[in-house]
């Protein structure tokens, strides 16, 4: 980062100047603060989130931005929080009055006070966001940075302005900031940081579910997740968090027999998968796919170690994790469940000799589904050995073939019976009844197996030769 840096490259947006108009008119000073200033620094684009520190009062501040430009924005006001928001063109700007805080050890929310510049960049949660471009005419464009910020920015290293431990137990949720900033950056924190976060992990049990989640949701949506989930493990937040992964961790060794480490693999599948797709829920999916296997793992002297039913049991573990952690319990969380039921489902059947009746049945089962859960499994080799991380990789470009080829000539993507349970009613003069359901699933087994194919007709000449030998009488007679 050159010392030469013309900081006024940040402020060339037009609305920089109408703020500075307007802190001139109401006789205040404001600054650019936060992520925007970091964020140009690292040139990583310039932000469409804005934050301004006013030395006075940030409502009125957005209020007279919003007079001054053209189109006058709605403002939304939060009085309980001094602050306020417009949106202008693609910008969503938030203005706030400096302000100093204090907390008490139950609640994260502070009490407020108004302060000074330097003490809203002593509240700030890591050096490299107190970075702060002043908006006063007289020194437009100046880069204050009272705790070297710019300096931790080229050292790629998250420190807190003030003792971590205070910044840490004041905010807890900060310790999950500095590991998702750490994520997104590929930045180290700092050594006294990171022990501070250690030592207050259990701090975190003050912050709301959704506040957690939603830094989770960060370190998932980084491109290299396993980063923050090895901080979360080292620091034992993850133990408040996802117990889940924690219960992966560590090698067992029955007569000389090991299997893998299901943490560290885990964590190798969710970056795999985050080089081919952005699909959150498909990356969580990934994250918990493996969660079923601490609770069925068992040792045998025939086989050595076995998960049986891992998928099955990691599935239903899935909604209690949601649930606990105040996620969405709709077609996300569905989602994620089937992508874990399923995620050995293709493994079992990759091989040259793969038949067309497995793919059926796999395409039908997935669904619309069937790309995600493919992406999911090729990102579950996480092997070392090169032979057979070709093989694998050669056998799951087999079986997708085989989808292509069973999708075209069968139709069995989210298919239905040709044959309606209102047509085996009529056929054989029935009421609602067990024997439709035994007939339609006929069907349906005899399309996924190949028997027949799925038509009418042909499913039609099985409907009633079912019928009969289910001792029915059908309304026309046999051919």
């Amino acid at each position: 980062m050159s010392e030469k840096t013309n900081y006024k490259e940040a402020l060339n947006n037009s609305i920089f100047k109408v703020i500075q108009q307007a802190a001139s008119l109401l006789q205040i000073d404001s600054y650019v603060i936060g992520g925007f200033v970091r964020d140009f620094l690292l040139k990583r684009g310039i932000a469409k989130d804005i934050d301004i520190v006013a030395i006075g009062s940030g409502i009125e501040l957005a209020q007279k931005v919003a007079s001054l430009l053209p189109h006058k924005p709605k403002v939304q006001v939060f009085k309980t929080y001094g602050t306020a928001m417009l949106r202008t063109d693609d910008i969503e700007i938030e203005f706030v009055g400096a302000r100093k805080e204090s907390y008490n050890k139950e609640s994260r929310n502070p009490v407020v006070e108004n302060g000074t510049l330097n003490d809203d960049q002593n509240r700030r949660d890591f050096t490299i966001n107190a970075l702060a471009l002043s908006l006063s005419e007289h020194n437009f464009g100046k880069l204050l940075d009272p705790f070297n910020g710019k300096v931790h920015l080229s050292e790629q290293l998250i420190k807190t302005p003030l003792n971590p431990n205070v910044t840490y137990s004041d905010d807890p949720l900060r310790m999950m900031r500095a590991i998702r900033f750490a994520t997104q950056l590929n930045f180290k924190i700092e050594a006294a940081s990171l022990q501070a976060i250690s030592k207050n992990k259990e701090r975190i049990k003050i912050i709301t579910k959704e506040r957690i989640v939603d830094e989770l949701h960060k370190i998932m949506n980084s491109s290299k997740p396993s980063i923050g989930f090895l901080l979360l493990e080292e620091t034992g937040l993850l133990h408040y968090i996802l117990p889940e992964l924690v219960a992966l961790k560590g090698v067992d060794e029955v007569e000389g027999q090991l299997h893998k480490d299901n943490f560290y693999h885990t964590l190798e599948v969710v970056d795999n998968i985050a080089k081919t797709t952005d699909n959150l829920w498909l990356r969580w999916a990934a994250l918990l796919h493996d969660i079923g296997k601490a609770p069925t793992k068992k040792f045998s002297k025939k086989v050595g170690w076995t998960f049986h039913g891992h998928e099955f049991v990691g599935s239903k573990m899935v909604y209690q994790l949601f649930k606990r952690l105040k996620m969405p319990l709709n077609d996300k969380m569905k989602f994620v469940q089937k992508m874990v039921r399923m995620s050995s489902r293709p493994i079992v059947i990759a091989d040259d000799k793969t038949t067309d009746s497995a793919v059926r049945r796999l395409v039908f089962d997935a669904g619309n589904n069937i790309e995600d859960l493919m992406t999911l499994c090729e990102a579950d080799i996480t092997t070392k050995n090169p032979k057979k991380f070709k093989k694998y990789h050669h056998n799951f470009k087999i079986v997708r073939n085989k989808i292509v080829e069973v999708e075209e000539r069968d139709k069995i993507r989210n298919f239905q019976p040709p044959i309606t349970g209102e047509e085996i009613m009529n056929t054989f003069n029935l009421k609602p009844c067990k024997e439709i359901g035994v007939i339609k699933e006929s069907i349906k087994e005899a399309i996924l197996d190949g028997i027949i194919s799925n038509n009418y007709n042909e499913a039609k000449a099985l409907m009633l030769k079912k019928g009969v030998e289910l001792g029915l009488t059908p309304n026309e007679p046999l051919n």
